[in-house]
């Protein structure tokens, strides 16, 4: 459902531009362009117009004042794990009496705990909590996500998760991409044979999925215990006669050469980068894949954090998003996870609104939809509440800034 919308006196409208501006590291990184004063035009939902509001046109359309506020565009929030059947605050406690996320994976917790209760969980059920979760996070600013499976493990969960986020996508106010993770980890019978479980998901999985179109991405957990670079390019490539693109989890744990093994096979983005260094940096330079940060997962884990300022400074564009999750991220608040981006990673607050909309985008391939106030592009965007600047956004990380979101042109 779309609407008509005018949004006047507008203190500052940011990301307003013409044309979509290219995913650039670097001093582009920073580019954020901002007009004040300003007003802006939304027709059937998308966007129509903006400028300074003396030039605002006269129209008879349903009117928002924004004095003293600001216009943002929309999150687009490119890495979650929307769809699961259960928390895992048991592991939570685990983790503050001092056992590793591998430790709990080891013993048949993290990704494996899921995935069993998710076997036991219907699709009517598992539909209804992703889609508190989803409200939940349009709530928040969000105006596009990306939603993986890999909690199912098996033929008959991945499908089903899959099936879900269909659903989810048909029922959807904003636009929803869906990827395949069954390369999430291995099932315990299958930890000894690697093999037998990548046939499942190569001969199995991979032709129905195709058949039913239940996903737009491939995805494999590319590190230290979980998959190998060899592993990986060869469910890559197996995903590729599907048409299914990468977009991989890499170096979340490790120097585990998940960075040049998704670039080699041209994937959309890498994730995670918690471990990235000078190899990791020349793969992506001049490449047309996204580093996508995930600061959230590192604040719960207590890992250390993706070297962001090295790896915008070395020209590679930076995009971050919330991984929500039930056991590394559980929580999809993009407000905190700008916060973090400047406070823990160094990003400066215009380097982290590019990378949580524009680059987001990118990294969904929906640049020409969303992620700037863009004539043509959807009018999802955020309304702040009375605030004195750009920079007041991440520095109020407990703060709730937001006082309107607009889908489409409609205010929620």
């Amino acid at each position: 459902m779309t609407g008509n919308l005018i949004i006047r006196n507008i203190k500052k409208l940011f990301l307003a531009s013409d044309r979509t501006l290219p995913c650039k590291g670097g001093e582009e990184q920073a580019n954020v362009p901002v007009i004040d004063n300003a007003y802006l035009l939304i027709e059937d939902g998308k966007i129509s117009s903006f400028g300074p509001d003396n030039e605002a046109p006269e129209i008879r359309f349903p009117k928002l004042d924004a004095t003293e506020r600001f216009i943002l565009p929309s999150w687009v929030d490119s890495h979650t794990h929307l769809v699961s059947a259960k928390s895992r605050e048991g592991e939570f406690v685990d983790k503050i009496k001092g056992l590793s996320y591998e430790e709990i994976a080891e013993r048949g917790g993290g990704i494996l705990n899921s995935a069993r209760t998710l076997e036991r969980t219907s699709e009517d059920e598992l539909f209804i909590g992703a889609w508190h979760r989803l409200t939940e996070i349009i709530g928040m600013g969000t105006g596009a996500v990306e939603i993986k499976s890999g909690y199912g493990l098996s033929y008959e969960s991945e499908l089903k998760m899959l099936r879900v986020i269909k659903r989810l996508k048909e029922k959807s106010p904003i636009p929803i991409k869906a990827t395949f993770l069954g390369a999430h980890a291995y099932p315990m019978e299958y930890r000894n044979d690697h093999n037998t479980y990548i046939d499942i998901i190569v001969d199995q999985m991979l032709p129905d999925i195709a058949a039913e179109d239940l996903a737009d991405y491939i995805d494999v957990f590319c590190d230290r215990g979980f998959f190998s670079p060899e592993e990986t390019g060869r469910i890559l490539e197996a995903g590729a006669k599907y048409g299914l693109k990468p977009k991989i989890h890499a170096n979340e744990l490790d120097y585990s050469g998940g960075v040049q093994v998704g670039v080699k096979h041209g994937a959309i983005s890498v994730d995670h980068l918690e471990c990235v260094g000078p190899e990791e940096l020349s793969a992506l330079k001049g490449s047309s894949t996204v580093a996508t940060l995930l600061p959230s997962t590192a604040f719960f884990l207590g890992i250390d954090y993706a070297p962001a300022r090295d790896i915008i400074d070395y020209g590679v564009p930076v995009a971050i998003a919330s991984d929500y999750n039930p056991g590394s991220s559980p929580s999809g608040n993009m407000p905190f996870v700008v916060s973090l981006s400047c406070i823990q990673m160094k990003m400066l607050p215009e380097e982290a609104l590019r990378a949580a909309t524009l680059h987001g985008a990118y990294a969904l391939e929906m640049e020409n939809e969303l992620g700037s106030v863009t004539p043509g592009k959807w009018a999802n965007l955020i309304l702040t509440k009375k605030v004195p600047s750009l920079a007041f956004l991440p520095y109020s990380f407990g703060s709730d800034w937001i006082e309107k979101v607009v889908i489409k042109g409609k205010v929620q």
